[in-house]
């Protein structure tokens, strides 16, 4: 059932690297249908960057480039002009260029395949050419050779005549759909994804792009779908990246060795119980002295010579190293240490020691 979702998911995913396909007849519900897109997709965008503690980098250009396509075809929808048509069909390119980026190197990190550290660079001073051409129309006649505006129902799109160099970005995307089709194949082959169903997702999506850029390419759409199935794919991404993340957690668990437990020495009664950690009870006892001396009787046994060690002045490396135990284990010790003691902190557990310790009178004593 997994694998048909995520099959089914995976359907509107080459929209997102279509972003300068001609646009067909719209109605007006379009501009109000790119509005909802782009506020739902800020909302995905702060979501994520709130929800997600290790913030990858490429998710959270995609989701950036998504935001920022969704904008651009928004303002592009209720254009009057047709420079202000150009501007935001630049705000367009300057989404869809780096959503391919973005998902390559998203595919790097789900197969993980090492890559230089150089190739973001060089593929992010490549996307920026590649905008620079599409952003020329305005300006040079080397991606359109004509451009106009046509408003129909109140909505505005552009009808193009395409220049000597729009093939530009049809070898920029094509290439994009080469590399990662290969990266898929590279990692299953060597075996860095956990299984041929992973690479077979991988690579439906792959080609299913491709297949539907070249119809969108050939074919008349009535309706601009781009805005919607952006926010679908980019879910659709970072779903598979958290399966794939979570599949290598319980691969991880299942394949660590079984640890056994170490058993926590008891502290030996002679140097537990001495003259450094006794205390002789006085006669007159404060209430919280009083609850101090209580609280000992409480103690485990751990927790006693957790006591004694910070009586004798052990430091909390020695602790932890006399009793085998991590610093989150001796935090959770000090807790209950404290709690039964009525005591906030070390310090205010060695003052109390101390005093009571000072008043203590031999004639009436009890040690403990």
């Amino acid at each position: 059932m997994k694998k048909v979702f995520t099959f089914l998911a995976s359907m509107p995913l080459p929209c997102i690297l279509t972003g300068c396909v001609g646009i067909g007849t719209k109605d007006a519900s379009a501009s109000i249908i790119y509005i909802a897109a782009a506020i739902l997709s800020l909302v995905l965008l702060a979501s994520y960057y709130c929800l997600d503690r290790r913030r990858n980098k490429w998710f959270l250009l995609l989701f950036s480039s998504v935001l920022v396509v969704n904008i651009g075809y928004y303002l592009l929808s209720v254009a009057q002009t047709l420079e202000w048509a150009l501007w935001c069909n630049r705000i367009v390119y300057l989404g869809s260029v780096f959503l391919p980026m973005s998902m390559l190197m998203i595919i790097l990190s789900v197969t993980r395949i090492q890559h230089p550290k150089w190739l973001s660079s060089v593929l992010m001073a490549i996307g920026a050419v590649v905008l620079l051409i599409a952003g020329s129309p305005g300006y040079l006649t080397i991606y359109y050779k004509d451009v106009t505006l046509v408003i129909v129902d109140g909505v505005s799109s552009l009808s193009k005549v395409y220049g000597p160099l729009h093939f530009i970005y049809l070898v920029y995307l094509l290439g994009y759909f080469a590399v990662m089709a290969a990266v898929i194949i590279h990692a299953a082959i060597i075996k860095k994804l956990n299984s041929v169903a992973h690479a077979v997702v991988l690579l439906i999506a792959v080609f299913v792009n491709l297949g539907v850029w070249l119809i969108e390419q050939l074919v008349s759409i009535d309706f601009e779908f781009l805005s919607v199935s952006y926010v679908i794919s980019e879910l659709f991404l970072l779903g598979l990246h958290m399966f794939f993340r979570e599949t290598e957690k319980l691969k991880e668990t299942l394949t660590a060795p079984v640890v056994k437990p170490v058993e926590i020495p008891a502290p030996e009664p002679a140097p537990t119980i001495t003259a450094a950690s006794a205390l002789i009870i006085p006669e007159n006892l404060s209430e919280q002295q009083d609850r101090f001396l209580f609280g000992l009787s409480r103690l485990t046994q751990t927790e006693r010579a957790v006591y004694d060690a910070y009586i004798c002045g052990r430091t909390t490396k020695e602790i932890m190293a006399e009793l085998n135990i991590k610093e989150n284990t001796l935090k959770f010790h000090n807790k209950n240490l404290y709690g039964k003691l009525g005591v906030s902190s070390r310090k205010q557990l060695m003052q109390i020691y101390g005093e009571i310790k000072a008043s203590a009178n031999s004639g009436n004593a009890t040690i403990v």
